[in-house]
């Protein structure tokens, strides 16, 4: 699709199911984002915000999240071009108050929860594709502890999308551009469950509704020489609904193991269509619901310090039959490692990722492999994919 992020220009976390970004908090990028059944942060209001009633008192947490990405394409010729080289950032802000007398706690998070941000240079299988979105959340939540092994929350996420597709719009006319821009709000929902019913044990859920983003803007046709033109323009486009099931276990107080199972419903995407001056542009996506299987360990050491590592496989969510090189997804193999620190009122986190996407061999892509253009390419999006990307991720927090 067309990607989401406040990462400047946007840019996923692996490009890996959809366009959905998991990364939220290097503790948890870590530990491979098995976070939901731990929640020990102010980054909880994303990742389970019952886990918010273990925290006293005010914290604030500031992190960012820089990625450089590397996908290729080989053409069935043997032809190979790379997408354009580009480092994003995608920044994360939380606060969090955890009342002393009352078993409640109230928090609000600014982040991006989807994304993508991707140019391919003009070439003859599909010409120029480029893509690119503002996807930003504010999530006000609140969490209540009903018994000491059980809390409960609930939230409401503030979304807006700002998104831009450009590509060629005509085979005959190679220097031809169809562009859309546009932009909309929408208000969803976010839910969590915390519940450690042994000192050892702890399970997580969380639940993130779906919203619809009615992108309004404009379309504009350029370099064909006869349906040029600029005018309104228009896409309804459909974000999924996440369920998230984490457990955690604690042999001892030094060590943490957790396992998540975190699923995301991108069969809402169907077709959309793309209402632009030269007329209506149906284009089929056809996604599947997909999952991320997460991973993690965590250290205490002596001094405040924690390491961690972590593991995710991210099943692939765009079919090949309405395969498109603007979201060349596929399964993805995710590892990373973290340290970070616990003083007294100041702490902080580090974390490396490295996401790998195995050679993907596209065939039998339906057109349009890819959304706007007034006819189709010469060739479809069918040839073999693959996929690279380095990540740093680093936050600091204070409590007062």
């Amino acid at each position: 699709m067309l990607g989401g992020v406040w990462l400047g220009e946007s840019g996923s976390a692996a490009w890996a199911l959809g366009i959905r970004i998991a990364d939220q908090d290097p503790a948890a990028t870590a530990r491979g984002n098995a976070f939901a059944a731990t929640a020990d942060n102010p980054s909880a209001i994303y990742y389970n915000p019952a886990g918010l009633t273990q925290l006293e008192g005010h914290h604030v947490r500031f992190g960012a999240y820089a990625i450089a990405l590397d996908s290729q394409f080989t053409s069935p010729g043997g032809v190979r071009f790379d997408t354009k080289s580009r480092v994003d950032f995608a920044p994360q802000f939380y606060y969090a108050y955890g009342m002393k007398e009352q078993p409640l706690a109230f928090g609000v998070g600014l982040y991006a929860p989807y994304g993508l941000g991707l140019e391919w240079p003009n070439n003859a299988q599909f010409g120029v594709v480029y893509g690119k979105m503002a996807y930003l959340r504010m999530n006000p939540v609140a969490a209540w502890q009903v018994h000491p092994t059980l809390s409960l929350a609930a939230g409401v996420a503030l979304d807006y999308g700002d998104t831009e597709i450009r590509q060629q719009a005509v085979t005959t006319a190679p220097n031809s551009v169809t562009r859309f821009t546009g932009t909309d709000t929408d208000v969803g929902f976010t839910l969590g469950m915390l519940w450690q019913p042994l000192k050892q044990h702890s399970m997580g859920v969380t639940y993130r509704s779906p919203t619809t983003m009615g992108f309004t803007g404009t379309g504009t046709t350029s370099g064909t020489g006869f349906i040029d033109g600029t005018g309104s323009a228009s896409a309804h486009f459909p974000f999924p609904r996440q369920v998230v099931i984490g457990y955690s276990f604690r042999p001892t107080p030094d060590w943490n193991l957790e396992f998540n199972a975190d699923w995301t419903d991108w069969s809402r995407l169907t077709t959309v269509n793309f209402q632009l001056p030269a007329g209506t542009v149906p284009v089929p996506f056809n996604w599947r619901a997909s999952w991320f299987y997460e991973f993690g360990v965590t250290r205490q050491l002596e001094g405040g310090w924690r390491a961690s590592a972590g593991y995710i496989f991210s099943e692939n969510s765009v079919p090949t039959g309405n395969f498109s090189p603007l979201v060349p997804d596929s399964d993805r193999h995710v590892f990373s490692l973290g340290v970070g620190r616990q003083q007294a009122r100041l702490t902080w986190d580090l974390a490396y990722q490295i996401g790998w996407g195995p050679s993907r061999n596209v065939s039998g892509s339906s057109p349009p492999a890819v959304p706007i253009f007034t006819g189709p390419p010469a060739a479809s999006a069918n040839g073999t994919y693959t996929f690279l990307s380095h990540a740093l991720t680093a936050a600091v927090g204070v409590r007062f």
